[in-house]
């Protein structure tokens, strides 16, 4: 009878071990993970000198972040394109921060601007004549459309 109840104190005493051995093998493969991590995110290049010698941009940006464009559309209308194509989101992503004119199913032909293209609908700005506003249009209702 003792010499089961030391073959069992001696397993539970390994199955101890082994669970203390895995526990500090998995804590120090995240130590090393996260010290990584840590050392490529300070990681520069070796032209980050030049962002103290400059730290202005020369130019200004040729559209804006978050907002309508800074000026009015092209004072032209495009040419209707020839042929019947389906507007997908891959075709008229190609079009993002560009003018653009749509011609709806609905709605009077118009001046765009997209800023975010979704798997079924396209959003962005549209040009009233005098100003831009907020739009936001299904894919399915698009019948052509041009980037310029």
């Amino acid at each position: 009878m003792f010499q089961q109840f030391d073959r069992d104190r001696n397993r539970d005493r390994d199955r101890d071990r082994d669970r203390d051995r895995d526990r500090d093998r998995d804590r120090g493969r995240d130590r090393d993970r996260d010290r990584d991590r840590d050392r490529d995110f300070r990681r520069g290049t070796p032209f980050d000198i030049f962002r103290f010698l400059a730290p202005f941009t020369p130019f200004t940006p040729q559209r804006p972040i978050d907002g309508p464009p800074f000026g009015p559309p092209p004072t032209f209308i495009p040419q209707i394109p020839i042929g019947s194509f389906a507007v997908d989101s891959r075709a008229i992503a190609n079009c993002l921060f560009r003018f653009t004119y749509i011609w709806p199913f609905q709605i009077r032909p118009f001046w765009f601007y997209p800023t975010f293209v979704g798997p079924r609908s396209v959003s962005g700005f549209r040009w009233n004549g005098f100003n831009w506003e907020f739009f936001g249009i299904d894919l399915r209702e698009i019948r052509f459309f041009r980037c310029v």
